[in-house]
């Protein structure tokens, strides 16, 4: 397990995803799969930014762990801003248009539909959230 912690801020966003690319690179995680996990990455982390501690800033620690058996990574945001479980966010209605859908949702959306399994709980005083990825 490798783990990082840095200042939940959009400018970080591009360094964590280089930190999570690293550890893919390490367990010969395939390509197709890494984009997948790099969208997420960043959606993840971008909320964090900008919700969780809003107007202030706060810390958050991204996790990666292996697992053998299925092959698979399960990547664990933690931070200790405001309680959100995002898997309770209203689904966005895909069959509308762009112009007609409300804004936002979409990124949890891609979330929920790109990755294997999803858990959130809050625990003392942080936010967790756990995505795994088979491959």
């Amino acid at each position: 397990m490798k783990e990082m912690t840095c200042e939940a801020t959009l400018d970080n966003i591009e360094a964590v995803t280089n930190f999570v690319n690293a550890e893919l690179k390490v367990l010969s995680c395939p390509l197709g799969v890494r984009a997948q996990i790099d969208l997420v990455v960043d959606e993840m982390f971008a909320n964090i930014a900008n919700y969780a501690y809003n107007p202030s800033v706060g810390y958050a620690t991204v996790r990666v762990e292996p697992c053998e058996n299925p092959r698979a990574v399960v990547i664990t945001f933690i931070d200790c801003g405001k309680p959100y479980d995002p898997l309770t966010a209203k689904e966005p209605d895909v069959t509308l248009s762009a112009e007609e859908r409300e804004v936002g949702g979409l990124g949890i959306f891609l979330v929920k539909h790109t990755m294997d399994s999803l858990s959130y709980e809050y625990k003392d005083g942080n936010n967790i959230f756990r995505i795994t990825k088979a491959f």
